[in-house]
């Protein structure tokens, strides 16, 4: 990181950050920066709000692109990325395409809900008793496709409800990083906060979301809950 931004001022005024979303080195750097250690740095898996996007299967998708767009990523193997970029895109295409009834499923030995929905291979990826084995029976063309594109369409299948949450979560605090927090808040009401955290937060009284999570001790997992109470409260009024 340092090595790219010496590099990066000399040539420009571009400033290379990787975003807590994108990578456990952002998570760390943004830790030590906005709220300092008083002993030795650890980095944790669990450090990071996000370690379900953070993961080693998709570590080139994730920071790839990254590497593309200030040049520290040579031609052959931004081609690579290219190429393999496209092929998973088509192949989410292609099971988000075909789609089954439960009648259809249950004449392939596949039982669900009689509920009459249509479901994609995403969805049904995301029963406990559906197995990729069980869907390539049904949809053979699922075997032309490479291994590790069947790969990130069998985790974004059986993760998916928490994945969409993660994604939701990065937009929302992203989106209302100045939202304003009532001066009457109530933080030992907002859930799932330490009390240490809301000791913190009732003493300092943050006037927007954004000064909330640089409070040193205020976890990311904790901005987001405040951030769901404060969204939530706001619709119980407006109601």
């Amino acid at each position: 990181m340092a090595g790219i931004n010496a590099s990066l001022k000399t040539t420009s005024n571009k400033e290379f950050i990787i975003p807590r979303s994108s990578g456990y080195i952002g998570v760390l750097i943004d830790d030590l920066v906005t709220k300092g250690t008083k002993e030795p740095y650890r980095m944790f898996t669990s450090r990071s709000e996000y370690r379900l996007l953070l993961r080693a299967d998709n570590a080139d998708l994730r920071l790839t692109r990254l590497g593309i767009d200030i040049g520290c990523v040579d031609i052959n193997r931004q081609r690579e990325f290219e190429k393999k970029s496209q092929r998973i895109k088509e192949g989410f295409k292609f099971v988000k395409n075909h789609k089954f009834t439960p009648d259809a499923l249950l004449k392939k030995g596949i039982k669900i809900n009689k509920d009459g929905k249509k479901r994609n291979i995403i969805d049904l990826l995301s029963f406990s008793n559906i197995t990729t084995p069980k869907l390539k029976k049904i949809l053979p063309q699922l075997n032309d496709l490479e291994d590790d594109v069947m790969e990130q369409i069998e985790i974004e299948g059986k993760y998916a409800g928490y994945l969409d949450r993660q994604r939701m979560d990065i937009q929302d605090f992203e989106k209302e990083e100045n939202l304003k927090i009532p001066k009457s808040t109530n933080y030992k009401l907002v859930g799932s906060l330490s009390n240490e955290i809301v000791e913190k937060l009732s003493k300092i009284k943050p006037p927007t979301l954004g000064a909330a999570s640089r409070i040193s001790g205020v976890t990311p997992a904790a901005t987001i809950a405040l951030l769901r109470y404060i969204k939530k409260n706001k619709n119980k009024k407006a109601a």
